[in-house]
């Protein structure tokens, strides 16, 4: 996948492409999040996509580069994202990973090695796919179905949507 390459210098953003939906094209509310290390390096970047007008998020896509700690899960752990997505609902349910699936899907003329996590909380979706350049993404969705169709709308976001003011 040569779109997905890490950036040279983004002192400000994360250094590395943010794979997911472009804001323009989600007709909901769309809020970001950078993980700092204590270095000031960007550790992650994880997007909240609301369309249920205010009342919580449908969506969380999380881009996690390797050596990122939100990465680091026991093996029935949910994933940083899924934390994420049960904290902005105030769900305060106890939830684990209880099974995982690997299916191959396309991304244009890509093909991913997709892990489909099958949650405790069936409300919640989550498939995981790592990037060719070693970037961890995560895509978590609460009481709806993550489908093949969604893959066909990820895309590179433009550095500038990260920049601090």
């Amino acid at each position: 996948m040569s779109f997905l390459r890490r950036r040279s210098a983004t002192p400000a953003g994360p250094d590395f492409d943010v794979l997911a939906m472009d804001p323009g094209d989600w007709p909901g509310n769309l809020g970001a999040g950078l993980l700092p290390a204590p270095d000031g390096s960007c550790q992650g970047v994880f997007l909240r996509y609301d369309l249920f007008g205010g009342r919580g998020p449908a969506m969380i896509i999380g881009n996690l580069p390797e050596g990122s700690p939100a990465r680091e899960t026991a093996e029935a752990e949910i994933p940083f994202e899924v934390a994420q997505l049960l904290i902005a609902l105030e769900n305060e349910e106890e939830v684990s990973v209880v099974g995982v699936e690997d299916m191959p899907v396309m991304q244009g003329d890509n093909l991913l090695i997709v892990r489909r996590l099958k949650l405790s909380e069936s409300r919640i979706s989550c498939v995981q796919f790592d990037r060719s350049d070693n970037v961890l993404v995560t895509i978590a969705a609460w009481d709806r179905p993550i489908t093949d169709d969604l893959y066909a709308l990820l895309k590179p976001l433009p550095a500038e949507l990260f920049q601090q003011g």
